[in-house]
């Protein structure tokens, strides 16, 4: 199916990841005890994109790490009810607790994705704050959640999708309105 728009293209997105990581330089007064923490898929890819223009903004590493929700989703058994979830596992390679912990997913919907990873996060210990960085804002919350640092707002309808493909898992870098099948 082809998108009924395509919103940010390969320039554009890396032009908001950049914007994204001075803005997350920013706001925390540097990097020190911040860690990147990518939710399962794209959110890796895209914590690994901000690290990597982190660094070559501040000449530091931050550490990135990995996060699966798919225990903590409140519609794992609306999905799941005939095979059961599979669980590829979290790697966080810093010790969380007192640590100011950035989420970084692709797309913020309802905010229930953001809620499971911050109820994963917890679960794995205490940090001192933590921050939420989304490439795409599409609004329709469900949840008293918002993004601290935003990529593109894209209003939508409910009818629409918002598809975002990254060079890591699919042909080319794009974020592309679709209709809902």
């Amino acid at each position: 199916m082809d998108p009924k728009a395509i919103v940010l293209d390969e320039k554009a997105i890396h032009r908001a990841l950049t914007r994204i990581a001075h803005e997350i330089i920013e706001r925390n007064k540097g990097i020190e005890d911040c860690v990147l923490v990518g939710i399962k898929t794209r959110g890796i890819y895209l914590a690994q994109r901000l690290a990597d223009r982190i660094k070559s903004i501040e000449g530091d590493d931050i550490p990135v790490g990995e996060l699966d929700i798919t225990l903590y989703r409140d519609d794992l058994t609306i999905k799941t009810e005939s095979a059961e979830p599979e669980v590829k596992g979290s790697s966080l390679p810093v010790n969380i607790n007192n640590k100011k912990v950035i989420l970084v997913d692709d797309v913020l919907y309802t905010g229930r994705t953001v809620r499971a990873a911050m109820d994963a996060l917890v679960d794995i210990g205490r940090p001192s704050q933590i921050q939420l960085a989304v490439l795409v804002d599409r609004g329709h919350r469900e949840l008293p959640i918002r993004a601290d640092f935003i990529g593109k707002n894209i209003p939508t309808s409910s009818l629409e999708r918002i598809v975002v493909e990254l060079l890591e898992t699919d042909e080319h870098d794009q974020v592309g309105i679709y209709e809902s099948e």
